[in-house]
């Protein structure tokens, strides 16, 4: 859900939450939303106490990511046995509430996720057509109308196609 690319952050959870995030806040992630880490730590440092953490971490994240946040000394780098419980329980936070703070987005140029554009309340809801100009008709993502991702503005713009074309062919 979450992309580390060359320009930043990107997929499907961070495109949903750029409709939300406003310049100058934090956005905080969950890096590991369907992993106790606290229990994997546990299970690995009894199985494999020699392990390094870079390597024990590297089985639920990128290896790259792991290496960086090392290099900021945000994770310490020891093994299994070596990481104390105070450690550990920041380190938990860390990845389970990891904080960055965007520099910006991409822009309209790129942008997949939008927010704006024409009043719903200014639109007939059954026809499309605007309230104070007979004959003018606005669909799809000209209104301002924002879903989630998976396809509910393809559904949007499909539904509100139909019922200006069924109020036209009226």
């Amino acid at each position: 859900n979450v992309l580390f690319t060359h320009r930043g952050l990107s997929g499907p959870a961070i495109l949903q939450i750029s409709s939300y995030w406003q310049p100058g806040e934090k956005v905080t992630i969950n890096l590991l939303p369907d992993c106790d880490l606290n229990a994997f730590i546990d299970e690995q440092r009894n199985a494999h106490p020699n392990q390094s953490l870079k390597n024990t971490l590297a089985m639920q994240l990128p290896k790259r990511l792991i290496e960086i946040l090392q290099q900021m000394g945000q994770i310490p780098d020891c093994t299994l046995k070596q990481l104390n419980v105070r450690q550990q329980e920041a380190l938990i936070e860390l990845l389970t509430a990891w904080q960055v703070q965007p520099n910006g987005t991409e822009g309209y140029r790129t942008a997949e996720v939008t927010l704006g554009g024409v009043d719903t309340h200014a639109l007939s809801s059954r026809t499309m057509e605007a309230r104070n100009v007979p004959g003018l008709y606005f669909i799809g993502e000209v209104v301002d109308v924002t879903g989630w991702l998976g396809g509910y503005n393809f559904q949007w713009a499909w539904a509100s196609a139909w019922a200006c074309a069924q109020a036209l062919s009226e």
